[in-house]
């Protein structure tokens, strides 16, 4: 599933491609992934104005409209953008594109239509509205983030996958921040001390930035990441041990035993 800096680079691209262009019309292919707004209104809201500037929270992308509110866009399992011209460069499985008077199109792809497109007052209010937690990378400073996960009760790799507590991250990259933070995924949230809570967030900012600057692609993070070699039974890329995979909460992980220890 796109997480946070999986969505920061599909926001960085729709800059680099879409902006301040005169949209002509928008073809919704699938109504499923529309969420609180109509085809017809969708169409119309849009037609005539132009995406003039973007924002993110967590997993949410966001791109204002010249004249008032913003298109929503948010991922699912499978979703991402493409700018493109030529019918071939179409991609297979586009549920909304929106077309624009100079001749392209930005098509948003989604094959499971587990995403969601829909349009919004402004991001903040969005995220107020659905209770998202605080930005994982733009609005988590230390005393945010411990006010967040002090007294969870659940496991420290459920927590920070709780949009509510933390947007933005997901099974994905907390495997890889528990990691960095020589955390065993399994403890509880509200065993860790404030030593731990320091590593912890730590490792989110180092994380989350590492992976944007590898355009969140796993084989270009740094040589010293779990995530190049996710997989049971590889060698830990610190200390050798065998790569063991766990599962909290219905969702499979990835850990080294020798280095995240569950000593509580």
């Amino acid at each position: 599933m796109p997480e946070l800096p999986d969505v920061e680079i599909f926001r960085r691209y729709l800059n680099a491609t879409a902006l301040h262009q005169e949209i002509e019309t928008v073809r919704v292919h699938h109504d499923r992934v529309l969420k609180g707004v109509s085809k017809a209104t969708l169409q119309r809201r849009l037609k005539g104005q132009a995406l003039e500037q973007t924002a993110r929270h967590g997993k949410h992308l966001f791109a204002s409209l010249t004249k008032k509110g913003w298109l929503m866009l948010h991922f699912g399992m499978t979703g991402f953008l493409r700018y493109f011209q030529v019918e071939g460069k179409k991609p297979g499985h586009v549920r909304m594109e929106v077309l624009f008077s100079n001749g392209y199109r930005l098509a948003y792809d989604c094959q499971r239509m587990l995403g969601q497109v829909s349009l919004v007052k402004d991001p903040y209010t969005f995220a107020e509205k659905e209770k998202l937690g605080p930005d994982a990378l733009e609005d988590l400073d230390f005393d945010t983030f411990r006010t967040a996960v002090s007294g969870r009760r659940g496991a420290i790799k459920s927590t920070l996958m709780n949009q509510e507590v933390v947007a933005g991250i997901g099974n994905i990259y907390s495997d890889e921040i528990l990691f960095q933070a020589r955390l065993h995924p399994a403890t509880a949230a509200n065993a860790l001390t404030e030593e731990d809570l320091e590593n912890l967030h730590r490792a989110i900012g180092r994380v989350m930035k590492e992976a944007i600057d590898a355009g969140a692609d796993p084989e270009a993070m740094p040589d010293d990441f779990l995530l190049p070699r996710r997989s049971e039974g590889v060698s830990c890329p610190r200390c050798g041990d065998s790569v063991k995979k766990i599962t909290i909460s219905g969702r499979n992980g990835y850990y080294c035993p020798k280095c995240q220890k569950k000593g509580r």
